[in-house]
């Protein structure tokens, strides 16, 4: 990967996932797109760093996570909105179902710890293995699978869903997939 055309060519196919991953870090698509082109820029400037033959993705997503880390340490004594009274009053309901699923998965994965969330993101959205997931957060891999675990047992009680194995003591409905709980 010492051709700039080819260094380009793997930078630009990883734009999707990482504008996804920032999206999922920050909850806002302006900052995540923000994010995205500071890495982007980041990684440019700093190409003589990147060793040709390894994951240029896993680089990229350690500089974004890096970069948003820095960004909320800097941030995290911004007070803006607090009660989210304002920006609840911009939003409009959603019509449709799938997306206000889709909003209750949001916010659900908004809450929880950042270190929980980014492991999730990382397996399950971005389909890194958990040894990629592991480089990219600089910890052991054992970590990586206790925070997906932790994460998808909290995300499934905010959501009361039950998974597969839960159901099994109730009668069987004939799906395979994850049951959600009618109130």
């Amino acid at each position: 990967m010492t051709a700039p055309d080819d260094v380009r060519g793997a930078m630009l196919a990883a734009v999707p996932n990482l504008r996804a991953f920032a999206v999922s870090l920050c909850g806002d698509v302006d900052r995540a797109n923000d994010l995205v082109q500071e890495t982007l820029l980041r990684a440019w400037s700093h190409l003589e760093s990147f060793e040709p033959g390894t994951n240029m993705s896993a680089w990229l997503f350690t500089i974004l996570r890096n970069h948003f880390r820095t960004e909320y340490r800097k941030r995290r004594r911004e007070v803006e909105d607090v009660d989210g009274g304002y920006a609840e009053r911009l939003t409009a309901p959603e019509a449709q179902t799938g997306h206000v699923e889709f909003g209750e998965l949001r916010k659900a994965l908004l809450q929880l710890p950042p270190d929980q969330r980014e492991a999730l993101i990382l397996i399950g959205a971005s389909g890194f293995s958990y040894e990629e997931a592991a480089q990219i957060c600089d910890c052991a891999v054992g970590t990586i699978k206790s925070r997906v675990n932790r994460a998808r047992a909290k995300l499934a009680e905010m959501l009361t869903v039950e998974t597969v194995e839960e159901s099994e003591d109730t009668p069987d409905n004939g799906s395979d997939t994850l049951t959600s709980r009618v109130a």
